[in-house]
């Protein structure tokens, strides 16, 4: 499940922009707002801690010195910063930031190749924290609508499209598999988890405060929030 849930979210974004072509854009805000919460919670109430404890008793390190504690922060402000460096090249599509008509002849290869990396990265932790596939899924749903929906408003040719949504599909799963099966990735599986978290911290506190106009919090946007962490305690 942890391989085909973040595959097929993405594909299930997919045909629903080609199909049914949303336009209800609060609904799809409301949606983001739902998977940043859920994304945001399931980091910090299971991701987080387990780093932590995998950090503090040094399972697969020798170490049982608590200041390597302080490296686990350390390498989540490098995935925060990361993220900001990504998003210089993706415009932000991580979080739904895609705006705008301009017309695209070919593949968008910064943007892809930024979103890709941002993909591969967060399915590492996944082979270790299964239930971080779900919020990763619930995540990847609303953006793939939205990406799709960019790419057909500017004009991009289907193929490209397909291409593009696949590609982005694949790499979630794919960076489950690589930490599972390259030892040099499962050696690292604490800095690499600490990096993820810094992203997905960076990614769903923007969702958050950017899923709604003007940067208003109103009673639908909260429900959906609350919702989110809700479902995340439970799971």
């Amino acid at each position: 499940m942890q391989y085909f849930l973040p595959l097929l979210s993405v594909i299930l974004g997919y045909l629903t922009a080609i199909t049914l072509k949303p336009s209800n854009k609060k609904n799809i805000k409301l949606l983001l707002a739902f998977s940043g919460a859920f994304l945001l919670s399931i980091t910090v109430m299971h991701l987080l801690p387990e780093v932590y404890d995998y950090a503090l008793h040094g399972e697969g390190h020798g170490h049982h010195d608590h200041s390597v504690g302080y490296k686990v922060g350390l390498f989540i402000m490098v995935g925060i910063l990361f993220q900001i460096v990504l998003e210089f090249f993706s415009k932000g599509a991580e979080h739904g930031h895609v705006h705008g008509h301009e017309k695209m002849n070919s593949m968008p290869w910064m943007l892809f190749t930024s979103l890709c990396l941002h993909a591969l990265l967060e399915g590492m932790p996944v082979s270790n924290h299964h239930d971080l596939a779900i919020g990763i899924a619930i995540h990847h749903l609303p953006i793939a609508i939205i990406l799709t929906t960019f790419f057909i408003n500017g004009g991009l040719h289907k193929k490209w499209i397909a291409l593009f949504m696949l590609a982005f599909a694949f790499m979630t799963p794919l960076g489950t598999l690589l930490s599972e099966k390259v030892p040099f990735l499962t050696h690292y599986y604490m800095e690499i988890s600490a990096v993820v978290i810094g992203i997905l911290f960076h990614i769903s506190s923007t969702i958050i405060f950017e899923s709604n106009e003007n940067h208003k919090f109103n009673i639908a946007k909260i429900s959906v929030i609350i919702l989110g962490i809700s479902l995340a305690y439970f799971v």
